[in-house]
């Protein structure tokens, strides 16, 4: 489901870093040949470039990049060169620091990454930043979300495709009822949506849904104003249907007054290699627009051609 696309035949490591060092000489930046290199590479590639280049030339890429490019496409070369672990980590770290703050990022990282990846993250962060990433989330957050948050990071799920029909049905009515009675932060609420895997969470939401009539994400939306029950819908969202979830941050990132290239770059960069194809399909669904046409509408330049060309559209 990835949209990125990688040249048939294995490229030269050693050609790449030269070629990227190249682009780096000189009188300006050749910002064409970085986007044509970097973002036809998938993780491993890239991984092995920024190992030889740090090898051949003393230097790690990221500080290269971050050298001689600005403003968004640079943000969106550094989020895209470093490791989907570091990634995370990075993102993570952000979302914590009281002038980039988004409790968002925190519950995407949380629910959409796989067991593995998060626990991959969860090292990742602590090999950079010393400390761990449940410390500054227990830290940096307060009250329900705190709650939620910190058993949804610690957590280690069960990525399994095994479903107990009997316990869906049962943990379906346990959720009407906290929901009819407003308890959204109850400790069983929070149990189930913390511990079960996306698998047996879903077969129970569907339960709910052939049980009571209604979504229960839908049903969320009557409270949506409230940024805990926004979060808790996100969180059901990343688990059941990220796709559907990018989609619409995407959707409000670019039909906003004003495009949130912050929300677009980290979407972009984050799921190009995941389920980027799948989200496309979703926005085209829902906004009888392609993706990539409303991203060339509203954006411009190196960053617009990094993004159509990450989500496999630069040659459309």
């Amino acid at each position: 489901m990835s949209t990125i696309t990688v040249p048939a035949h294995a490229t030269s490591i050693t050609d790449d870093v030269d070629q990227l060092h190249k682009a780096f000489s000189g009188f300006g930046t050749n910002e064409k040949l970085i986007i044509s290199i970097l973002s036809h590479r998938d993780a491993e590639q890239r991984k092995q470039i920024r190992d030889t280049y740090a090898a051949t030339y003393k230097e790690d890429l990221l500080k290269s990049l971050d050298k001689e490019l600005s403003n968004d496409f640079e943000r969106l070369v550094l989020l895209w060169t470093l490791s989907p672990p570091e990634r995370d980590a990075y993102l993570a770290n952000e979302a914590t620091k009281r002038w980039t703050k988004s409790n968002q990022v925190l519950v995407e990282i949380a629910c959409t990454r796989s067991t593995h990846d998060l626990l991959l993250a969860k090292q990742a962060y602590h090999a950079k930043y010393k400390k761990s990433m449940e410390e500054d989330i227990a830290y940096h957050t307060t009250g329900d979300f705190r709650k939620l948050m910190l058993p949804l990071i610690a957590t280690c799920r069960y990525d399994g495709t095994e479903v107990n029909m009997t316990l869906a049905k049962t943990e379906a009515k346990l959720l009407h009822e906290k929901i009819d009675d407003k308890c959204f932060n109850d400790d069983e609420f929070i149990r189930i949506l913390t511990t079960r895997s996306k698998c047996q969470l879903n077969a129970t939401l569907n339960q709910y849904k052939n049980q009571f009539g209604e979504d229960i994400i839908k049903e969320l939306e009557e409270d949506s104003k409230d940024e805990y029950i926004s979060l808790l819908r996100a969180t059901l969202e990343c688990l059941t249907y990220p796709e559907k979830y990018f989609e619409r941050v995407l959707r409000l990132a670019i039909n906003k007054t004003g495009t949130d290239e912050g929300a677009l770059t980290r979407v972009v960069a984050t799921r190009a290699e995941v389920d980027m194809k799948v989200i496309k399909e979703e926005y085209l669904k829902r906004n009888s627009v392609p993706l990539d046409k409303a991203i060339a509408k509203d954006t411009r330049g190196d960053y617009e051609d990094m993004l159509l060309s990450l989500i496999g559209c630069a040659d459309e």
